[in-house]
């Protein structure tokens, strides 16, 4: 009688390891990349939301400085990043995030004669949010 086997045998199972190493090599990289741009737009969505409450307040007071209190902001510091305020820009620094990208600051600037806002970010292109705010 022919004896059939039962089970994989060691190279076979060390074939299947490399190739679940070769593959966790390229996904974490692409993963941390992944957490770190959605960090960035995460805290742009943050600041997006203030800029109405900021116009209101440079139609009522145009040279004034808004607070955080102008603007119904319940804390400067949130989750995904510190808001800062000036004049013309409202600014997020991005907290707890992938080291690409922790401390990097994104800005939305009011244009003081137009009224136009522009974004900008110091964190590099590839974790920019998008092509209406690009980074360095």
């Amino acid at each position: 009688m022919k004896q059939v086997q039962k089970g994989f045998t060691l190279i076979e199972l060390m074939i299947v390891v490399a190739i679940i190493g070769i593959l966790a090599a390229i996904a974490l990289p692409a993963y941390s990349d992944y957490q770190a741009k959605a960090k960035v737009t995460s805290g742009l969505a943050e600041i997006t939301g203030y800029k109405t409450a900021f116009e209101l307040y440079k139609n009522e007071n145009a040279a004034g400085t808004p607070t955080q209190a102008d603007l119904s902001i319940p804390s400067l510091t949130t989750a995904n990043c510190t808001i800062a305020l000036t004049a013309t820009s409202i600014a997020c620094t991005v907290l707890n995030a992938p080291t690409q990208v922790n401390g990097k600051v994104t800005t939305l600037t009011r244009n003081a004669t137009t009224g136009v806002w522009s974004c900008a970010t110091t964190a590099t292109n590839k974790y920019a949010p998008g092509k209406g705010c690009p980074g360095v």
